[in-house]
């Protein structure tokens, strides 16, 4: 069968974010903060002759994956279980490539760090245009607040226990609005001025960003509405067509426009499920 190892990383939510540009893939990025989500992507990889992926139902572009194995030089047969929507503010990206690095490092035995393996996700991340801080934030668990770009940005990790609910409408091009100059400049004096120190504070920051953003799509005005009319704290998926929400009153409202998710605030970034080296 040969060697083998099954891996899992976090999904992250963005409540709010300004792009950085450095002189290097690593010193650019983005400040701000968010929730590292316990959904993310799931990751079975085992050596083979040549690279072969599957992810989901086979329907999805491969295309990230790949990048990781033949930027390592390594042949597997991968697997990806993806646990949110693609494209839809969740991180899966981001995930994903967290996922497939440490299966790799596993499978492999290359003896790559943490640290090296989320440097090596970001670099992806902002080369291909699919992020600028999720592979940062979900490097670890909890509520994330980054100071500084690239994954040494990360100044506090909160672990709130509120349940958190999330629907979503659709997705949103990553890469479209990040290499956007006109966007980045609105987003960059949308960006909240205090760092939050609660999840409560947290919220109210993105809540503020969504609104001054100009990233808000239309149809979900409604849904932001009926959360703030009922006293639960929401906002917008950073960067997706969806809403998140805090607090089990939430489910209800969400009901009214989707398919509520239930989430919590992950412990941990990634981890090794499972590994076999015979």
């Amino acid at each position: 069968m040969g060697r083998s190892c099954v891996t899992f990383a976090p999904g992250h939510i963005s409540g709010y974010f300004k792009r950085i540009d450095g002189d290097s893939v690593q010193t650019t990025g983005s400040l701000g903060a968010g929730i590292v989500i316990d959904k993310g992507v799931t990751v079975r990889m085992q050596e083979a002759d040549k690279i072969n992926i599957k992810i989901g139902d086979g329907t999805a572009d491969d295309w990230l994956i790949r990048e990781v194995l033949t930027s390592l030089g390594v042949k597997a047969d991968v697997r990806v279980t993806v646990g949110m929507p693609m494209g839809a503010g969740f991180g899966m990206s981001a995930a994903g490539l967290l996922a497939a690095y440490h299966a790799a490092n596993c499978v492999f035995s290359l003896g790559l760090s943490a640290e090296e393996i989320s440097k090596k996700a970001h670099a992806v991340e902002v080369a291909f245009g699919t992020g600028l801080g999720d592979a940062a934030a979900a490097s670890g668990g909890g509520l994330v607040v980054r100071t500084r770009p690239g994954i040494a940005g990360v100044k506090l990790r909160l672990y709130p226990k509120d349940e958190l609910w999330a629907v979503t409408f659709g997705s949103i091009s990553t890469h479209d609005v990040i290499t956007s100059e006109e966007k980045m400049h609105q987003v960059a004096a949308a960006f909240p001025g205090k760092e939050p120190a609660t999840l409560a504070e947290f919220m109210e920051n993105s809540a503020s960003f969504t609104e001054k953003s100009g990233l808000l799509p239309p149809n979900l005005l409604p849904v932001l509405a009926a959360c703030k009319e009922a006293g639960v704290p929401a906002s917008m998926t950073m960067l997706g067509n969806g809403v998140f929400a805090v607090g089990s009153a939430a489910e209800k409202i969400l009901q009214k426009f989707g398919e509520p998710v239930r989430l919590h605030v992950s412990s941990s970034g990634p981890v090794i499920l499972e590994e076999n080296h015979v």
